[in-house]
């Protein structure tokens, strides 16, 4: 994890150390994805668990508290996290079992690792919270992406938000607050994340050595630290194909291109293309584009053609399509139903 706060989250980490005699409960942290709340948050954790903790309130980074949380091996400290991402990060003691509420038995040994956040998660907190803490000091409980909680799971954790044992502090960080139940909502503190000014964004992508800053910057939205990842990891070869056929769409050419894009995953196909639909509005209705500023003659020239009714039931489709686009049945088939539903919104 990162070993320092982000520029743009300085006023909020100020706020908190100004806060720290008188923190209440619960917070909720909320704003933006890709601009790093969840990591401001485990931050944030370790920094309370620190046992030298420097002014400033940053961890010390080298006491046995510090060194235990970044092995994800703190006593008093729970995050809790969807399966795909405990996966992700791993973390040793993901849960081997669907939680009860999220899917029912099939016979089946395997199954995908599930994206919520079910009831037997936050279950397992009981006796986290009941007994004493193994230094002395605070508990923590984190919760990421909270809107990934099922109905059961967020009024399980209502529950232990409405009595809250002593010591306790519990951080929830969310992408979509109003995915979440107000009653939750209403328990927290909430402190808003915005999106961070795109001076400081580009100014810190420059000195992480990104090339074509804004371009990586525009095409994440404005967000920053996804805007690194798909620099440093993304596939941007293979977004160029898509948007090229997106620009200049060639009948002959689409079989083609799903061929080539076969194999990278849909969601990020879905992703492009929902973003490139964005732009054609965008600048349809307002004359502004947001996403993809490299490609403004092509999205100028293909807005001017669009029927308006028409490109917005497609974006209505697309938001739709993205629910399923992890797991579509045949990936090629799939894309290449998206590029001809492209088409018809261009047609006389």
């Amino acid at each position: 994890m990162e070993e320092s706060i982000y520029p743009w989250h300085t006023e909020n980490w100020e706020y908190l150390q100004r806060m720290m005699d008188k923190l209440p409960h619960a917070l909720l942290f909320y704003g933006p994805t890709g601009t790093g709340i969840e990591t401001f948050a485990e931050f944030f954790a370790k920094s309370m668990l620190c046992e030298n903790r420097p002014s400033g309130g940053q961890p010390c980074a080298s006491c046995q508290s510090c060194h235990w949380f970044d092995q994800y091996a703190h006593p008093d400290y729970r995050q809790i996290l969807p399966e795909t991402l405990e996966i992700a990060r791993g973390i040793q003691n993901a849960d081997k079992t669907a939680s009860t509420d999220e899917e029912p038995a099939t016979g089946k040994t395997s199954r995908e690792p599930s994206r919520k956040i079910g009831i037997d998660k936050i279950r397992s907190l009981a006796d986290f919270i009941n007994i004493s803490t193994h230094r002395g000091g605070s508990r923590i409980i984190s919760v990421y992406p909270a809107e990934a909680m099922t109905s059961e799971s967020s009024n399980a954790l209502l529950k232990m938000l409405e009595e809250p044992p002593a010591g306790t502090l519990f951080i929830l960080v969310t992408n979509h607050l109003d995915a979440l139940l107000p009653t939750i909502v209403s328990r927290c503190s909430k402190l808003a994340f915005p999106m961070p000014e795109t001076s400081v964004a580009l100014g810190w992508l420059k000195e992480k050595g990104i090339d074509d800053a804004g371009d990586w910057l525009a095409g994440q939205g404005g967000a920053p630290v996804a805007a690194l990842a798909e620099a440093q990891h993304g596939i941007r070869e293979e977004m160029t194909v898509l948007l090229n056929e997106l620009a200049t769409p060639n009948d002959t050419e689409l079989l083609k291109t799903a061929e080539k894009l076969q194999k990278v995953p849909m969601a990020d196909l879905v992703t492009w293309h929902q973003r490139w639909l964005y732009d054609l509005l965008s600048l349809r209705l307002a004359g502004n584009l947001r996403y993809y500023p490299r490609y403004r003659p092509a999205l100028e020239s293909m807005a001017k053609k669009a029927d308006i009714d028409q490109l917005l039931n497609l974006l209505k489709k697309v938001n739709e399509r993205k629910k399923t686009a992890d797991h579509p049945l045949v990936p090629r088939l799939a894309l290449e139903d998206m590029l001809l539903d492209y088409r018809k919104i261009f047609s006389p």
